[in-house]
């Protein structure tokens, strides 16, 4: 009976010890951290300070370059545009593991009094546009800087080769042009060396700062854009009986969307959202047009439902045009997919989230229908998309500024706790990354 009493407690304390190994932090990538994270802060006040839109990053590329140059990466720019791709080997065998930022800011004027307060403007789709940083992509690139300059430090210990994937156009390509992640995966980003794993992060304006939120499988929904055309009959405004109105029929075909959320799709799986976020008809007010158009997004968080719902949008715009005589053409591009983090790879690497931000300040989150183009990548390689907390301490997040508005702002004082998340993913990944040979082998396969 005491033999297996102190078996037990010899077995228990093992266990116990393999846990605190997996959640033990670094003494070096925490050293290493907290002395980059002034430079960290410079870099991304510089970023943001002088924004470039989609498929326009030309000076923050070369910015990036530069400084992966400086540490002694191989590096590959205009990669999909004006990507940048560093590649760090380290000096010991292991897996390849890719790290994501986006570089791109948005046609939106800036409101916040800070003394790097964006003032640039630019030509966007043939007009004159201010340009911020109000998505926080300065973020995501000053801590891959930070990243790429801690790992290239440890590189006689590193396992494997770390690809540093700087990416333009997020936010999506101006007019007809290609870019971002698709461009990125289409020029191969991931392959030659090919990618196992590939990790991202977002910085969160109503999360607070120093704290890390994920989610396994689906995490961010599918983004697409239609436009339903609508050709009806032209009429004087004081003969309506004569035309085929396009605006009455527009507005019917707002109400038959709706019910498309609302009385037609299992809601269980994931949300729906359809949003008409333009109308567009008619020159004067005594003239019934011949046509409106209608042009809006779509939000899904399962693959199957987004091919549901594409189906049920030209259905539903189509029938209600054909009972009032009238003719509706629907278009929808795909932006993005379904972000969906790999739930072997989230299980394996949540460990790493602790170490990064302390167990206290890790949690999961639900989904969310913001959307992400890092949905791509994911297409190739097991992968892992989180968010990064950047609301200052104390604050309502119901009073934190949104994303993509004017007055939206983040504390930069813990973009440190970005860094190491990334450097443990990367170090722990490659001490981990046998446990996920079938599931890579698999998505590979796909």
């Amino acid at each position: 009976m005491l033999y297996r009493l102190v078996y037990m407690l010899v077995l228990l304390a093992s266990f116990h010890g393999i846990a605190v190994a997996q959640t033990a932090s670094n003494p070096l990538i925490e050293s290493k951290a907290k002395a980059i994270l002034p430079s960290v802060i410079e870099w991304r006040r510089h970023i943001h300070q002088n924004p470039e839109l989609s498929n326009r990053e030309t000076k923050t590329m070369e910015f990036i370059a530069a400084h992966l140059r400086k540490l002694g990466l191989e590096v590959q720019t205009n990669v999909a545009k004006t990507g940048v791709v560093g590649l760090l080997k380290g000096d010991k065998p292991g897996p390849v593991v890719a790290l994501r930022a986006d570089m791109d800011a948005l046609p939106v004027e800036e409101r916040v009094d800070i003394p790097f307060k964006s003032t640039v403007k630019a030509e966007y789709l043939g007009g004159t546009v201010p340009v911020m940083h109000a998505c926080g992509h300065d973020s995501h690139v000053a801590i891959l800087m930070g990243t790429a300059e801690v790992l290239a430090s440890m590189k006689k210990d590193l396992k494997g080769t770390v690809k540093f994937i700087f990416q333009p156009a997020e936010e999506g390509p101006p007019g007809d042009e290609e870019g971002g992640a698709p461009l990125m995966v289409k020029e191969g980003v991931m392959d030659n060396p090919r990618v196992d794993a590939i990790f991202g992060l977002h910085i969160n304006s109503t999360t607070e700062s120093g704290t890390i939120k994920y989610k396994p499988g689906p995490f961010m929904a599918s983004s697409d854009w239609f436009t339903i055309r609508i050709k009806g009959k032209q009429a004087h405004g004081s003969s309506p009986w004569g035309s085929i109105d396009p605006i009455v029929v527009g507005t019917q075909i707002i109400g038959g969307l709706q019910t498309i959320v609302s009385r037609q799709s299992n809601i269980i799986k994931g949300p729906v959202v359809i949003t008409v976020g333009k109308f567009h008809s008619g020159v004067r007010n005594n003239i019934i047009p011949e046509e409106a158009i209608l042009e809006g997004t779509i939000r899904t968080l399962d693959g199957n439902m987004q091919k549901d719902v594409h189906q049920r949008i030209k259905n539903t715009a189509q029938r209600i045009a054909e009972a009032s005589g009238a003719v509706a053409e629907v278009s929808i591009d795909t932006k993005t997919l379904v972000t969906s983090n790999d739930s072997t790879l989230t299980s394996l690497m949540a460990p790493s989230f602790a170490k990064a931000a302390g167990a206290s300040n890790v949690s999961t989150q639900p989904w969310t229908t913001g959307a992400e183009d890092f949905s791509f990548f994911g297409e190739k390689a097991p992968a892992l998309f989180f968010n990064l907390g950047g609301m200052p301490k104390g604050m309502d997040p119901a009073k934190a500024p949104g994303h993509h508005t004017p007055e939206f702002a983040i504390d930069d004082s813990q973009l440190d706790v970005g860094v190491k998340a990334f450097c443990y993913l990367v170090l722990d990944y490659a001490s981990q990354h046998a446990k996920m040979k079938p599931a890579a082998a698999a998505k590979k396969a796909f």
